[in-house]
């Protein structure tokens, strides 16, 4: 056991001070961000939504994201990263509570997409941040360990949100979620000054590429943006389908969900550097990655059983292990073509476009549809994606040839 231990600590060597105290404020963030998980069923049963408008509600959020996304990328390689994340957590935490006062579907479409252009702009700035900070040979496994800090966050967030809904309702969220938000710019504040802080990446391109030009990055793109489609399946349909045809309650939900971060808090870090270790192609890994998590909704038209939810959340949850941190990695290593706040948004925003069609799209299917026929539609994308990454490699590996015959 204790050996266990020591090998487990010894993957996280090496990795720069900077990039542990971003994991903190991660953290911190994601642990208040308990209210996403319930947001469809608050606007279900709070505000009586139907399907539909709840469809249409996510969408907003879905196209805060992109433009929020866009515009930290914009604004990240213009500015800096630092006043982008600080102006960014401070304006989330002051808007997620004022969120709850909002109660018609025009307020709420409104007050969500609000939140989340500016939520979101976050996310290339921290990125990029993380980049700065790591070493080039440490970046896949910083990605992990920002990615263990948001599950870990994620994981306590749901069980404590279930709590916090039996004892106090869904206004608690939202001011917990604010209060954490304010919590972090504090403290990135405190650690995280450039001024203070040790760049240890300091690569620059003299002549960019855009992204935009590059081809192979919107295969690449195409594909995330249909592994994200599937995989925000659970936060919108998946816990409805938890809710209406398995009856489950919001702190069992909150404790299915929960698993997921709990076992990439105990096992992701491990898996990515075994993983490294073998020198296994990025590209390869995150097609097995969205493999994985397309056989997480095969299996749920298997048996009506609830103990099925347990194997669809452990595929997914494998799925995600594999393919979010090398598909991730992957973005940074192709960003040094161009500018990486422009290369990094474009990645988060085929997670934020899945927002706008994922969520909406998914609502809408298992409302006209069926749960059933609506995991199917998910099992036919994810298929395609995995098309896309193979076509991608294949685009990669006579792309390296290429330079190398130069």
């Amino acid at each position: 056991m204790k050996a266990l231990f020591t090998n487990y600590f010894k993957t996280f060597r090496g990795l720069s001070n900077e990039v542990w105290w971003l994991a903190l404020i991660t953290f911190i963030n994601r642990s208040g961000t308990m209210v996403i998980p319930f947001l469809t069923i608050y606007l279900n049963e709070d505000l009586s939504f139907s399907f539909p408008q709840i469809g249409w509600i996510m969408s907003c959020f879905g196209l805060g994201s992109v433009i929020g996304t866009w515009l930290g990328g914009k604004l990240t390689d213009e500015i800096g990263y630092y006043k982008v994340m600080v102006r960014s957590l401070l304006s989330t935490g002051i808007l997620f509570i004022a969120l709850q006062f909002l109660t018609t579907f025009t307020q709420v479409c409104l007050g969500i997409f609000l939140v989340m252009v500016v939520a979101d702009t976050f996310r290339p700035a921290m990125f990029v941040a993380m980049s700065v900070y790591s070493k080039p040979e440490n970046k896949t496994r910083s990605v992990t360990l920002i990615r263990l800090a948001i599950n870990l966050g994620f994981s306590a967030g749901p069980a404590i949100g279930g709590l916090i809904i039996a004892n106090l309702g869904y206004s608690g969220l939202f001011w917990v979620d604010g209060i954490t938000c304010i919590l972090a710019t504090i403290l990135l504040i405190k650690v995280l000054n450039p001024r203070v802080a040790k760049a240890i990446d300091d690569e620059k391109n003299e002549q960019p590429e855009s992204a935009y030009k590059d081809k192979p990055y919107w295969i690449f793109f195409i594909a995330m943006f249909l592994f994200a489609v599937i995989f925000m399946q659970y936060f919108s349909t998946m816990p409805l389908f938890y809710r209406n045809i398995h009856a489950l309650s919001e702190v069992e939900i909150g404790v299915l969900l929960g698993l997921n971060g709990f076992m990439i808090f105990l096992l992701e870090m491990p898996l990515i550097h075994w993983l490294d270790s073998a020198k296994y192609n990025k590209i390869g890994l995150t097609a097995i990655g969205l493999f994985l998590t397309v056989l997480s909704f095969f299996v749920l038209n298997l048996t009506a059983y609830s103990s099925i939810l347990i194997v669809s959340i452990l595929f997914m949850t494998i799925g995600e292990m594999i393919g979010f941190p090398y598909s991730n990695a992957f973005a940074m290593d192709r960003s040094k073509k161009g500018k990486k706040g422009q290369y990094l948004a474009m990645y988060l925003m085929a997670f934020s476009l899945a927002n706008v069609f994922g969520h909406n799209g998914g609502l809408q299917l298992i409302d006209k549809i069926g749960y059933n026929n609506t995991w199917y539609v998910m099992c036919v994308l994810g298929g395609l994606g995995v098309i896309l990454l193979y076509v991608l490699k294949r685009m990669l590996i006579n792309e390296d040839k290429l330079n190398k015959s130069y």
